[in-house]
This record gives structure tokens, sequence and C-alpha cells, in this order.
């Protein structure tokens, strides 16, 4: 026997892709490119080399210290934006795998999608939209911190996952990985703020309309199974997509998660007040701008530059800095 180890090197890993990739699978060695023509890796592929620099950005790191969706919880349990990511990415690449879609695309995409969010949460996302001039998405943050804060110069493919990962925009991504992220996001959030949600005691697990239980199974992993199998069922045809009876009864859970836990009674008070924060930090950076570190001082105007800022901060890191300024 040859205890020899043979080289994996980029070209094998292409040849690999082409001879076991389904036919709508992004081809590493047919990408777009990047915004700044580079020499190929000597191993790594060009998703692969994507996937790393995300990884490996201080944007990733920051993740493990912003909310998702209880504020400061009192629990180490909680799911953190950086959990939720692991989540995503490790159901994302489930999903690729079994439809021999490209799981390094997939990975590079859903280890970014969330790079950009705002410190608490989607109250935070809400404060930056109504003061940005031209409105607020996380998707485009993480694009723009990627690409122009941190410079990392990624593939068009792993951008353009990155920026239509939300399911409010009408234009899907341009390739079948990218909209794995789309489905792989709601998944990974919905299973997981459950979960919280009980622990949180905000509820309890008799209060899941028995519809979505008789169909889903019980909260955790369950759930996912079930929602990744709907995609399973409806794909066939090489385009990813969900089975219309299972779609609908992630749509009604994901109503019921908005009513009874995202936006339930009694936390106005407590919402009004994060985003009062986001707002003052923005207010603040916009008026004394020479404060911001130099990565924020791109060509555009003091308060995107102030918004940039304030939305790249974790949330302990809004909270003492906000301490600072009052």
């Amino acid at each position: 026997m040859n205890d020899s180890f043979i080289l994996r090197d980029r070209k094998w890993r292409e040849t690999n892709e082409r001879v076991t990739l389904s036919s709508t699978a992004a081809l590493s060695e047919k990408t777009l490119g990047r915004g700044r023509d580079e020499e190929p890796d000597m191993f790594r592929t060009a998703y692969e080399r994507d996937r790393d620099r995300i990884i490996h950005s201080k944007a990733f790191r920051r993740l493990k210290h912003k909310t998702q969706v209880f504020i400061n919880p009192d629990g180490d349990h909680f799911i953190t934006r950086m959990t939720h990511t692991l989540q995503v990415t490790q159901v994302g690449r489930s999903i690729a795998k079994t439809m021999g879609l490209n799981s390094d695309l997939t990975e590079a995409i859903c280890m970014g999608h969330d790079v950009g969010h705002s410190p608490f949460g989607h109250t935070g996302e809400d404060a930056l939209d109504k003061i940005h001039p031209n409105g607020w998405s996380h998707s485009e943050n993480s694009v723009k911190v990627l690409d122009r804060i941190e410079n990392l110069n990624l593939s068009l493919e792993t951008l353009d996952g990155i920026h239509k990962h939300p399911w409010k925009y009408e234009e899907k991504p341009i390739t079948q990985e990218g909209m794995i992220c789309r489905f792989a996001d709601r998944i990974a959030y919905l299973t997981h703020d459950v979960e919280d949600a009980i622990r949180a005691e905000v509820l309890n697990p008799k209060d899941i309309p028995s519809s979505i239980v008789k169909e889903l199974g019980p909260p955790g992993k369950t759930w996912i199974n079930s929602l990744i199998s709907g995609i399973f069922k409806a794909s066939s045809s090489g385009q990813v997509q969900m089975d219309s009876a299972i779609a609908g009864n992630m749509q009604d859970l994901r109503d019921f998660m908005f009513e009874k836990v995202y936006l339930r009674k009694g936390t106005e008070n407590q919402r009004a007040e994060y985003q009062n924060i986001v707002i003052s930090l923005v207010e603040y950076f916009t008026k004394h701008s020479e404060n911001l570190p130099q990565a924020y001082k791109q060509e555009q105007s003091d308060v995107e530059n102030a918004i940039d800022y304030v939305a790249g901060m974790t949330d302990r890191f809004a909270l003492s800095s906000y301490e600072k300024i009052r």
C-alpha cells in the first residue's frame, strides 16, 4: 500500500467539481471573477478563498457579541448572531451536498450573510433604516463591509448571494447556492428562535399552533429535518425551492413568531430605548467624524460614515460608547 499523500490542488478540486456536481451548480473555475484581478491560489478554489477570507475577517469575529433576538440575555445558551451564522452554514452545506450543488460557495455566502448586521438585532436595523438617507439593509451593508470597508475582494457570486439572501428582494440570487442561503437562513432562525423563546419563558410549547406541530413535529431538530425535506421534495428540477405545503407551514410559523416573540406586546419601551441608543450614536459620530476609525472614512456623506461605524458595533460596544457620549 502506498501511504504517500496525493495533493489535491486547485486544479484537481476544479476537475472534481466538474465531474461530481449538478449541472446547475456554480463551478469555481467558471466564476464571474472579483472586483480586482488576482492570481488564483495554488490549492484553494475561488469560493474556498472567499469562505476563508470571511471567517478571518474582523466583521465575522464581532458576530459573537451581536444579538439575534434577545438583547443582553442572562443565560449562556441563547443564540447570538455568530451561532446563528454557524447554524445557517451547517444547514446550507447539508442542502448543497445532498443536491450536488457547490458547498464551498454555499458556505461562503452563509458565513458572510449577516456580517453587516446592526447591534441589537432587528431593533437596531429598524433604527438605521429610519435615519439612512436611502434606507438601510443589513444584507447590503454586509456586502459593503466585506467589499469596501474590509476590502476582501470576494467573488461576485459570493457577494450576490449575500446581498440577495433576504426574501424581501424579488430578484433571486444568480446562483442556486444563493437560493440555498435564503432557505437556510429562515430555517435556522425560526427553529432556534422558538427554542430561545421557550428558554426565556416568552413562549410555552403549548402556545405553538397545533397545525404547525402536526406538520413539522416538535420544535428543534425535527423542524429542521422537516423543512429541509420540503426542499428536497420540490427541487428535483435542479432549482432550489420548497414544497408548497411545507412553505405554507414555515410562513405560518414566521407570522406566529413575529406576533408572539419578535414584536410581542410589552417590549415596545425596550425596543424604543435601544433604537434611541443607535440613533444617538449616529448623530454623535456624524457631528464628530474625526473620531471615526480610518476604515470608516469613506467617500460619502458624514451620516453614512457614521451609520457604517455604528452598524459594525457589537451590542456591548454600542452600550459602552453610548455611556461615554451621554
